[in-house]
């Protein structure tokens, strides 16, 4: 049995990677784990390779969902979109772009999607 937390994380990627479809890209990888780190969505927008981390709040208190993507974890999210890029050398080829999806009220009766692109350049 998942929690709600885990009920609202788990929806909000579900929503996110439909949302990034309806938008033209190709999925390549959901939920890319590696000791590093973990790529909630990876995808592919004609000639660029976006790496997507999909967050969601309750709230807005202390700078919202988007705000939450903080050094560490940008550095853990760089880091294993590397570990990805050197297992797949087709990918390394393409120019590399890093996105938030902030998905609001995932479980609501009409959850909203804001697409932060470019939310942050590598570390």
């Amino acid at each position: 049995m998942l929690s709600s937390r885990q009920q609202s994380g788990r929806r909000a990627e579900e929503l996110a990677t439909q949302f990034l479809r309806a938008q033209g890209l190709e999925i390549l990888a959901r939920n890319y784990r590696r000791r590093l780190g973990e790529l909630d969505i990876v995808a592919r927008d004609e000639r660029l390779l976006v790496v997507a981390e999909v967050r969601t709040r309750a709230s807005a208190a202390f700078g919202g969902a988007a705000a939450s993507v903080g050094w560490r974890k940008r550095q853990r999210i760089t880091r294993a979109t590397n570990a990805l890029l050197q297992r797949e050398r087709e990918l390394a080829r393409l120019p590399v772009r890093f996105d938030v999806l902030v998905v609001n009220d995932p479980l609501g009766p009409a959850p909203r999607i804001e697409w932060l692109r470019h939310a942050f350049e590598a570390s």
